[in-house]
Order: structure tokens, then sequence, then C-alpha cells
């Protein structure tokens, strides 16, 4: 009686979710379902799991309370035809009013046989974005009694790069009501959803593990882009006197040769390779032979090749890039042995496209991972690129000039991280290794 009582789904849908076995609703749908009937718009956050997908197609199913019209009511974008067919698989699995059609739409050979099914009737339509942008160009897609819009997997939208599709479907449709669910939330998709969305409630559930495992602590880096995950980098291996010892971990040889030929230029033999490809490369054959040279403060850790690596006793861990498999990353955190004087501090650089493989390992690992501010010197890739286009442009007046103090300091003489007075301390106690 959870679903009618709390959520007030009709008779029909309730009893749907019995025969499907769904005995309570999940946080997520507890959180979104009255409001989705309410006729509010929404950003659902939630992890892998948490019930978005079911929270939407009841919402959806709920609204058919009588003989539909066949024009489509609503618009679900998901992004890629595997995603299509669960949303289907869903709909069928809770759908009981078998006069309601569902037409999907998806990048496949030939396009007239979906536009056929359009113009044989829709109530509602699955599709991707571009396979839905694409009909609704040749005026197959019929959106003007479209009241429901919503966007599943946006994060996931914005790595494909859809953003172009979902935002002129979205302004092509009239006033209507808008659900967006996401894993996660970060500037990019703020940008995509700002065009169509006017003041959304934010639900957002976190579910970890109830036991956290034992990791060593943990920083985030939030970053816009490669070049600023360079420029961080490089500030922090400034200062000799705090980072003794780093590992730094990549995906692929390509970015290792980069950070490499990037860090040399200053550090020279103070950057390494752990196991280089090439005999004159300075590097070394495993941590032990790093952690006992003097002069090497930086080792340079390419994808493993299915070789585990003693990290015991090394300071700094740094993740330039997440690892495609989370358990990688969380045996690179872990702390097997938590009672060693020998603390190491694990610091990770994410872009926005990076922070929803965040949330998972955050899942993973039980624990939210705090999030550090970037350091007032560090310089923003896509800023310097603002300042050289102002550059080239007559100055207006001495007040419109680029700031100087952005350069204020030099870098290696920039040691001020942003970090509290606690953490501070206990990097600090690293500088015996």
């Amino acid at each position: 009686m959870v679903w009618f009582e709390k959520l007030k789904l009709n008779k029909q849908l309730v009893r749907s979710v019995d025969e499907a076995g769904f005995t309570n609703p999940t946080e997520l749908q507890l959180k979104t379902l009255t409001r989705i009937v309410g006729g509010q718009d929404i950003i659902a956050i939630g992890p892998e799991g948490s019930g978005k997908t079911t929270a939407y197609v009841l919402g959806v199913l709920n609204r058919f309370n009588y003989a539909p019209e066949g024009v489509p009511r609503v618009l679900i974008l998901v992004p890629d035809k595997e995603q299509v067919m669960a949303v289907l698989e869903q709909f069928e699995r809770l759908n009981k009013n078998k006069s309601i059609s569902i037409v999907s739409l998806y990048v496949t050979p030939g396009i007239e046989a979906q536009m056929d099914a359009l113009a044989d009737g829709a109530d509602i339509v699955v599709a991707t974005p571009d396979r839905a942008r694409a009909i609704y160009l040749k005026l197959g897609l019929n959106l003007n009694k479209v009241d429901l819009f919503i966007v599943d997997d946006a994060d996931q939208m914005i790595k494909a790069g859809m953003q172009l599709p979902v935002t002129e479907l979205a302004i092509s449709i009239g006033k209507c009501q808008h659900l967006i669910f996401t894993e996660v939330m970060h500037g990019k998709l703020e940008k995509l959803i700002m065009p169509f969305m006017n003041q959304p409630a934010i639900v957002e559930v976190e579910e970890l593990e109830e036991t956290p495992l034992q990791t060593h602590p943990q920083l985030l880096y939030n970053v816009p882009n490669f070049g600023t995950k360079l420029n961080l980098l490089n500030l922090f291996m400034y200062d000799d006197e705090l980072f003794t010892k780093t590992v730094v971990f990549v995906n692929t040889q390509a970015t290792a040769d980069k950070l490499y030929k990037n860090l040399h230029s200053r550090l020279r033999d103070a950057v390494a390779f752990l196991n280089p490809q090439f005999f004159d490369t300075n590097g070394f054959k495993n941590t032990e032979d790093f952690k006992a040279a003097e002069n090497c403060r930086v080792l340079i850790v390419a994808k493993e090749r299915n070789e585990s690596v003693n990290l015991n006793g090394i300071p700094f861990l740094i993740h330039f890039d997440l690892p495609a498999e989370k358990e990688t990353f969380i045996e690179h955190i872990i702390d097997h042995q938590p009672d060693s004087k020998d603390e190491s501090l694990a610091i990770t650089f994410a872009t926005d496209l990076e922070l929803s493989q965040v949330k998972k390992i955050e899942q993973a690992i039980g624990k939210k991972i705090p999030v550090a501010s970037l350091p007032d010197e560090l310089v923003i890739e896509n800023e310097i690129k603002a300042k050289k286009t102002e550059e080239k442009q007559p100055a207006k007046s001495s007040d419109s000039a680029p700031g100087a103090a952005f350069h204020e300091k030099k870098a290696a003489n920039a040691k001020t991280y942003n970090y509290s007075s606690g953490q501070k301390a206990k990097m600090n106690n690293k500088r015996k290794h």
C-alpha cells in the first residue's frame, strides 16, 4: 500500500508494481514521484540502481487515465539504443494499458520505418537525441502536444557530445514539464539545461556501502580540462619540500609521455617512469627502487600490465586519470597498513566528465571523497585562451585590461594549496620521506 498511500499512483499501477515485485519504493522514487505526478520540473541525481528509470516510467504511465490520442505527449531521451531497449522493457513490465502506443527511435539503417511508426500513432516516444532530432527536422515527429520532456542519463549525454540535439528538441517544445535524471551534476550539465529549465526542484540521493573501506586520506580536485590538470600537477611538483615522493597514475602510455616531457623540462632526473619502454629513459623496475633513489621525486605509472604496484610508504598518490575499472583505483587507495606511521595522501584530478566515475568509486568505498578548492595560483587553461582573445582586441580603457594579479606569483614560489591547517600539518609530516 506504500505505493498508493504515499505516492498517489492509480490503482492499476499499484497492481503492476506489486506484480513486478517492487514491494517498497526506493529513496529516490519516494522523493520524486509525488513531484512528477504534481507536474514539477525536477533534476534527480542518484547512482546506478537507485530506481531512476522506474520512477519516471511510473510517472509517465500515471498520466494516461484515458484513451490516448495517438499524438506524442511524452518524449524520453536516452543516450543509446541499449538504453532505449531497457526503457521499453520497463514500460512493458509495468504498463497494463495496452491502448498506449510507445514508439522507439534510434540510429539504424533506414529511417522510414520509424517515421511510419510515428505516423501510425505514438503516445510515448523513447529516443536517442540524434535520431529524434533527425526525424523532427524531416517533420516526422510532432512535438506540439508534448507536455512531458524527460532526459535520462543526462551526464552520459554530455560525454557523448549530444548537447545540441537535446537542447534543440527541448526548446522546440512549448510549455511542458521537464525531468532530468543523472548520476552527477556539474557545470557542463547545468549549461545544457539552462535554456529550457526554470527553477527545478533538485533531488539527490546517496547510496553508499554500509561498511566503508579502510583507505588512505583522499582529496578530489575538480578541474575543467587536461591542460589544467597538467598545470595543477606542475604546481604541486614545484614544491620539492612537500612532494618528496609522488606516484602519478595515468591510463595510457601517450599520456605518460606527455607528463614526462612536461615535467622533465624542469625536474630533469627527478621524474621517471615505472618500467620505461626504452632503455635510455629514466625509470625504475619497481617502486622500492624509486623510494630508495634520493634524487628522484616523481614516478609516472601508466596503466599496469596486470601487475600489482607496491605503494606502501609513498607519501603522495596522484590519479591524473581515473582508471576505466573502479577496482583498479580502489586497489591503489586501500590502506593495507593502517597502523603505519608513514601515511599516504591520495589525490585525484577529475574533469566534469569523470565525476560520474568518481560517484561509482564513492559508492564502492562507502564514503565521499572530500573536494579541495583549486589553488589561487593555478592557471586555468580556458582562462588563458580567453585572455589571448582579449589581447587581440583593441583596449577600450585601462579598466578593461586583463587582471595582472593572475600571475602575481611564480609557480615555483607558490605553495598555497587551500588545505586546512590540519591537512597542512599532516602533509608536512611527510617531508621525512
